[in-house]
């Protein structure tokens, strides 16, 4: 009997927990598990506002596929068409053609991106904030803007440069700020010649209140908490332009800055634009609470999602749907895990069932908020338990530990603000000191254009 090929679409947490699992609860001679992915790894996302913080190396806020996923087979690639009615998907590898590859199930799994508006000067001067290398560059960018404001003569620009714009007030707008304020006031121990009272910290959210997943309560403290360190909260406000780095919002106030963060929600990948497969009002691919694709009333044969790409009934909640939270997906993984493997081995699939236990968030060093269980805590309880919290959830114990590594030399030592923003452009001095040589082709072509 020839094994069966599940392919996996994407390598977030529904992607790696799916294909981890498989490959425990499946040997090779019942399936074949491979997971597509442009990238070599998977990035824990709750992570990213602490390694542009530089709390951990941004190294250990990704796990590597090859290493985790030793039973499944890696393709470096992108998914460019899925075809189900065909069982084929089309992928552009890194480097070369791009080939098809059949399947006998699919889990579609790409996640989400940055839902965008069209707001003018958005696409040249935003800076978005879901990925490994975003975080990078922000932390960079930001303690750039330090060393130019501590240089200029010119007033505008270094108010300009000491003005940072965050766009959003969830989990990753407010974690993100919150971290990088307190990157920037650690760091202006080394800049005397800024005054911390020049720094300004701007919060544009277009709702009335931050933080909805922890609550009223806990979201009015958060708020109240970040205003006592001097943030600017702008609520009910909504960014109509940054044309050149000139925010303009809509309750009529205009200045400059040269730092635009955009934490304003997210969106289905645009890869599921060339699939297929059915999709809901707002493009997520519609399930069935057992996470198999559905489509007009009955169930499409191997094809299955979750995860912030999915539309997956909320059986504790009816009516709904699951959050796109790392909770549901990391629990939707499993359960669509053990579906694949029952369905392969003649048996009927069960329903996802989780109730939302609640969140945390982090506020900072030793400050955050939490809704866990119907208990509320604000402060360092709550930072301890967002630490804890993901710490467990990251794969892996080789990532664990050097979390935790991470952690403790951070708490016995100062914080390191180095940015390192050759790391954006790593050949531009080779090239700047390297003469440009003519092929012989060129300068034939030049001669008889001369001629």
């Amino acid at each position: 009997m020839n094994p069966q090929r599940i392919v996996v679409v994407g390598a977030g947490h529904v992607g790696l927990y799916a294909a981890l699992h498989l490959s425990r609860k499946l040997n090779r001679r019942r399936a074949e598990v491979v997971v597509i992915d442009p990238q070599p790894h998977m990035t824990y996302q709750p992570f990213l506002p602490e390694a542009a913080a530089g709390n951990i190396s941004p190294r250990h806020a990704v796990v590597p596929l090859r290493r985790e996923l030793k039973k499944c087979r890696i393709v470096s690639g992108e998914v460019t068409k899925i075809e189900h009615a065909r069982k084929t998907v089309t992928i552009q590898p890194i480097d070369g053609p791009s080939t098809e590859m059949t399947y006998d199930h699919i889990i579609v799994a790409p996640g989400s991106v940055s839902r965008t508006l069209p707001i003018p000067g958005l696409r040249d001067r935003g800076i978005g904030f879901k990925t490994i290398g975003e975080a990078i560059y922000l932390r960079n960018h930001i303690l750039d803007r330090l060393d130019v404001a501590a240089v200029t003569p010119d007033p505008a620009v270094r108010k300009a440069s000491l003005t940072f714009v965050f766009v959003g007030g969830g989990f990753a707008g407010i974690e993100a700020l919150a971290e990088m304020e307190d990157v920037v006031r650690d760091a202006l121990n080394y800049y005397p010649d800024l005054d911390p009272s020049e720094v300004r910290f701007v919060l544009v959210e277009a709702t009335k209140r931050i933080l909805p997943e922890v609550g009223a309560q806990m979201g009015a403290y958060a708020a109240r908490a970040l205003d006592a360190r001097g943030i600017d909260l702008r609520l009910d406000t909504r960014l109509e332009s940054c044309v050149d780095g000139e925010i303009v919002l809509s309750d009529g106030d205009r200045f400059r800055a040269e730092t635009l963060v955009w934490t304003a929600g997210v969106k289905p990948s645009p890869m599921l634009d060339r699939t297929d497969l059915p999709r809901g009002p707002r493009g997520h691919v519609t399930c069935l609470p057992t996470l198999q694709v559905l489509s007009h009333g009955k169930v499409l044969d191997g094809a299955w999602s979750a995860g912030d790409c999915a539309q997956v009934p909320d059986l504790t909640n009816p009516g709904a749907y699951c959050s796109p939270s790392a909770q549901h997906a990391v629990r939707q993984a499993r359960v669509l895990a053990d579906n694949i493997r029952t369905v392969i081995l003649g048996g009927l699939p069960k329903e996802y069932r989780h109730k939302y236990v609640g969140s945390v968030a982090g506020l900072g060093l030793y400050k955050g908020v939490a809704h866990v269980y119907g208990i509320q805590l604000k402060g360092m309880p709550a930072w301890f338990m967002h630490r804890t919290y993901h710490m467990s959830r990251i794969p892996s114990f080789n990532r664990k530990v050097r979390v935790v590594v991470d952690w403790t030399l951070a708490f016995v030592l100062r914080r390191e603000t180095i940015a390192l923003g050759q790391l954006h452009t790593p050949r531009e001095e080779f090239t700047h000191v390297t003469p440009r040589v003519d092929l012989p082709e060129e300068r034939e072509t030049v001669g008889a254009g001369a001629r």
